[in-house]
């Protein structure tokens, strides 16, 4: 039978987003709100339980590019896992996914085993997914950037909204490879170098690759770093304090 849209959330649906929307983080409260206001406006384009949230009478909009991923997790069942995906709000939609292991149909009951989402950590937590420790690099007062090597991902801590935001691998990892001057192909076109090799890469490295990451492809709104007198000069601090006040 063919499903007919605009079509209200179901409840296993909202569920399972619910599960990646902590209520006490600010940004992803925001999400929560939305999921209230808006409708399913019809299938995504990337196949079985992809959907787009938005207000009718529009419809999915496919010729926009994809928008960056905002939460993510995992609810494991008895019999399947059911990966739970919401991209950033855009033009008013949101486009979500849903998708079972199995390539089934979301069942409306089920017994679950665990869950977890990128979208509840916290700095000095382990990862939510492994529970292995990771790599934390502070970005600015607010900010902290994270290198899980045990599942290779990475994420944004905003401290602003409590929101984790996932950060593509081999887009950072271009900017790192450039920030370092890497040529050899041998690592600078084989990302898991970062995972296997971590400890070899300082912070620097690591906080200015994701500075320039950041400036083309803006995730967050980062706070300027404090001067550093020991470069600038105690002069070209002072004039910096001044021209800040102006």
């Amino acid at each position: 039978m063919a499903v007919m849209y605009p079509r209200p959330l179901r409840l296993k649906e909202r569920d399972l987003l619910e599960a990646v929307l902590p209520p006490d983080r600010p940004g992803y409260r925001r999400y929560r709100e939305l999921l209230e206001q808006m409708t399913v406006l019809g299938e995504g384009r990337r196949g079985t339980g992809n959907i787009v949230l938005g207000y009718p009478p529009d419809i999915p909009d496919a010729s926009v590019p994809l928008a960056p991923v905002v939460a993510y997790g995992v609810v494991e069942t008895v019999h399947d896992q059911f990966t739970v995906t919401v991209r950033e709000c855009t033009g008013d939609q949101i486009d979500v996914e849903i998708v079972s292991a199995h390539g089934e149909e979301i069942p409306d009951h089920f017994e679950e085993k665990h869950r977890w989402t990128y979208s509840t950590w916290l700095p000095g937590m382990p990862s939510p997914a492994t529970q292995q420790s990771v790599r934390e690099v502070t970005i600015d007062t607010s900010r902290t950037f994270v290198i899980s090597p045990a599942e290779r991902r990475l994420w944004l801590y905003d401290g602003t909204t409590g929101m984790n935001h996932p950060i593509p691998i081999t887009n950072y990892y271009n900017e790192l490879m450039l920030h370092r001057k890497v040529r050899d192909p041998h690592i600078a076109l084989r990302s898991s170098f970062l995972f296997e090799n971590l400890s070899t890469f300082p912070d620097e490295d690591l906080r200015g690759a994701f500075m320039a990451y950041n400036n083309l492809r803006r995730r967050v709104e980062l706070y300027s770093p404090t001067p550093d007198r020991s470069r600038t000069g105690m002069v070209a601090w002072v004039q910096s304090l001044l021209g800040a006040k102006k």
